[in-house]
């Protein structure tokens, strides 16, 4: 008679690419928000969670990532709090743990607008599933705009999507203004990583007086996920903040790297290109340095190193 090994009792796919990756966000009055960040951190670091959470008097947003009974105890510990009762989250895999340490921070806003009075919970935009996206957005009385950052956009969006060109989401509302033409359409449909900017972005547009306004529910990462590569109207990789760098369909991770001078996702070309130098330079950056930058640029890689061959890892990694 024959028995299976632990190993053999593990999922293939858990055991290709063993760390939980659990992207949530939820707009909530909060007033509790500062008293909870301790509990919230000590629950994580309890079981090994690694990522970034943020709270504010709106709600909390974050990514984390660990194993895959860590990330179901910090999900079930937020779910018993009255106020994340009906958190949803967004689940992936990553072969090695994309995040560096854990960060549980407070913050005035859970997504940085800059805009007082709109109140995503109340005002938001229309909800649109996955499998409903295509049709919305091929309908010619609809304009498609992409609400994420200029380094995002470059390598992925949607077809005839609008890129706004921003640096940072606060720059949003004032693009929004300075395009009236916008309301020559009758829709507006808006998208984002994971949801939660043009949730934002939509309940502001209510505001500034657009009718029917749109979003795409749980993002491009839900998209990738339920859309089959050859019904899908994506192009390109989609960018993720941890150090997977992008993700494409089905979730899988894609062929980018980081700057690590930067931050921008470089592709295999940016990585052979003269003005590249690991931790150092890239084609993005290498004219907006200077050489007294990488010079310190180098001396953190330099220190990284030397970290890596003591068995430890550097701050600045």
């Amino acid at each position: 008679m024959s028995t299976k090994s632990p190993e053999n009792l593990i999922p293939a796919e858990e055991a290709a690419r063993p760390f939980l990756v659990a992207a949530l966000y939820h707009f909530v009055n909060f007033p509790r928000f500062e008293s909870f960040r301790e509990p919230l951190e000590a629950i994580c670091r309890e079981n090994g969670i690694r990522g970034t959470l943020l709270l504010a008097h709106e709600g909390i947003n974050g990514t984390i990532a660990g194993s895959d009974h860590g990330i179901a105890a910090v999900l079930e510990y937020l779910r018993a709090q009255p106020e994340f009762s009906g958190l949803m989250h967004k689940e992936s895999r990553a072969s090695a743990q994309p995040f560096l340490r854990l960060k549980v921070r407070l913050k005035k806003e859970i997504v940085t607008m800059g805009v007082t009075d709109i109140d995503p919970q109340r005002d938001a935009g229309t909800y649109v599933n996955p499998a409903e996206w295509n049709d919305l957005i091929s309908d010619p009385d609809t304009i498609v705009i992409d609400t994420r950052n200029d380094y995002e956009v470059a390598i992925g969006t949607f077809r005839e999507a609008i890129d706004p060109k921003t640096k940072s989401f606060r720059e949003f509302p004032e693009w929004v203004r300075a395009h009236p033409e916008l309301k020559d359409k009758t829709k507006i449909a808006m998208f984002c990583t994971g949801g939660i900017r043009c949730e934002k972005a939509s309940a502001f547009m209510k505001k500034e007086g657009f009718g029917e306004v749109y979003h795409l529910k749980g993002g491009i990462l839900k998209y990738l996920e339920d859309v089959p590569e050859e019904q899908s109207l994506w192009e390109g990789q989609c960018f993720v903040f941890d150090e997977r760098v992008s993700v494409g369909h089905g979730l899988d991770e894609g062929d980018l790297k980081l700057c690590r001078a930067c931050r921008h996702p470089l592709s295999p070309e940016d990585l052979v290109a003269s003005t590249y130098e690991a931790g150092v330079s890239c084609p993005q950056c290498f004219d907006v340095r200077s050489e007294e930058d990488r010079s310190r640029f180098r001396e953190r890689e330099r220190q990284i190193a030397l970290a890596k061959k003591r068995g430890e890892r550097h701050l600045g990694e």
